[in-house]
């Protein structure tokens, strides 16, 4: 038991302290520190701006919080101001985005891209009420019986003949280049800022209008029908996520 002890007191590095102080708070807590501090050494943690060599393309602003975020990454540390993240870890999920054809970068476009959508679709709706005790309003005097009913939903075969005429156009005008389709539900312009001088000054602006369509079509088809319609197609750019 003694030998065990003093073992372990080299270890946690105490073994020159009083019996008394060698296993206390303090110092199983500077052996802590001074256990990480080696281990960021030799190099076992990684820091935000090394992610990109094990995740691949990640996005430009806190990728790291994003990959803690999406992917409820947790083996983490705090350095000063900056994150670490564990290497190994980091390594076995760029293995399984790798697995999964994930751009990262991309990843958060996208879901970027459809809260912003949702966020636009929400406001059309009203804002949602809020109970409150306080009534912090007044109401006027005389005011009542001010109302309106929904529209009749419009069939939803004209729906899935304007999605139709929307694949047609896709396919005519081979914007399979120029946007990105995930899950088949949503469409997103693709990155063209470095070319954009050099395309047909009409593309963007064309292939813009067709993904606010294309995205319209399908969110009044889900509400008229309960699902949307997925635009199968075969290029690889329809991306399931």
């Amino acid at each position: 038991m003694h030998e065990l002890r003093l073992l372990l007191a080299k270890v946690v590095g105490t073994a020159d302290q009083p019996k008394e102080k060698q296993f206390s708070e303090e110092a199983i807590a500077n052996a802590a520190k001074a256990y990480r501090k080696m281990t960021i050494d030799r190099g076992d943690w990684l820091t935000e701006n090394e992610l990109p060599k094990y995740l691949g393309p990640c996005p430009p602003w806190r990728a790291g919080a994003f990959i803690q975020e999406a992917f409820a990454f947790n083996h983490v540390i705090k350095k000063g101001r900056e994150y670490l993240y564990y290497k190994k870890d980091i390594e076995a999920l760029g293995q399984e985005v790798k697995a999964h054809n994930i751009n990262l970068r991309r990843y958060k476009e996208f879901i970027d891209d459809k809260a912003a959508f949702d966020k636009k679709v929400a406001a059309a709706k009203g804002p949602a009420k809020k109970g409150s005790k306080d009534k912090r309003y007044q109401m006027p005097p005389n005011v009542n019986n001010i109302t309106t009913n929904a529209i009749p939903k419009p069939d939803a075969e004209l729906v899935r003949q304007d999605l139709a005429n929307l694949k047609t156009e896709f396919n005519q005008g081979k914007y399979e280049a120029y946007i990105d389709v995930y899950k088949g539900t949503h469409a997103m312009l693709k990155f063209m800022y470095h070319f954009e001088k050099y395309l047909e000054p009409s593309l963007k602006r064309r292939c813009k209008k067709w993904c606010d369509n294309f995205n319209y079509a399908n969110h009044a088809l889900e509400l008229i029908t309960g699902k949307m319609q997925k635009m199968l197609t075969a290029d690889c750019n329809v991306i399931e996520l």
